[in-house]
């Protein structure tokens, strides 16, 4: 069955906010609890898939596509959008900004541990809120005011890059590795570790 791309959305956003709060779990157990080989391990896996999939898959997608239209079709929801748009813009740099952190306190240890903490759990705390913003505003304005060419053009593009995370057989087989890691090292709910 094929899905529609505010369907497909709202999914890639449930994943990453099971990742997010997964990572929370992680970092309040901290490396005492699996060891410090595994937990650094495992985040870094966790920074990594955030990366690779919502920062160079998903928001560009949103950004060139989605936001426009909704923009065009629903003038009311340009605030939103742009301040959206301002978060995607530094989405990259924060991701990379927290994964120097972790390797800091990975490698120089006890005293750079507070300085990850707290902007990962700012981090956290920033993309569940811009999750929340479009689910709030940018979505409903789609499901209401896009018409049936906008709609496909957006069910065409969201179909073609699945989320590596996801349970569907057709994920991308290069993330099988990383997908596998995640799902077997991080706490529930994205994995069993």
């Amino acid at each position: 069955m094929k899905r529609d791309a505010l369907s497909t959305i709202r999914d890639e956003h449930a994943s990453l906010s099971a990742m997010l709060r997964s990572m929370l779990v992680m970092i309040e157990r901290g490396p005492e609890t699996d060891g410090p080989e595994r937990f650094f391990d495992v985040l870094r896996a966790m920074l990594f898939y955030i990366g690779e999939f919502p920062e160079r898959l998903h928001h560009p997608k949103e950004s060139d596509l989605l936001f426009p239209r909704v923009a065009r079709a629903a003038p009311h929801t340009m605030e939103a959008i742009q301040r959206l748009e301002k978060d995607h813009l530094g989405g990259e740099n924060r991701v990379r900004e927290l994964m120097h952190l972790l390797l800091a306190w990975e490698y120089l240890g006890e005293p750079r541990r507070r300085e990850f903490v707290s902007e990962a759990k700012d981090y956290v705390n920033f993309y569940l809120a811009h999750m929340k913003l479009e689910e709030q505003v940018v979505l409903p304005a789609a499901e209401q005011c896009l018409d049936e060419a906008d709609r496909r053009a957006l069910d065409s593009a969201f179909a073609k890059h699945v989320d590596p995370l996801s349970a569907e057989g057709s994920r991308d087989p290069a993330f099988d590795r990383l997908f596998t890691r995640i799902v077997r090292l991080a706490p529930s709910p994205v994995g069993v570790g």
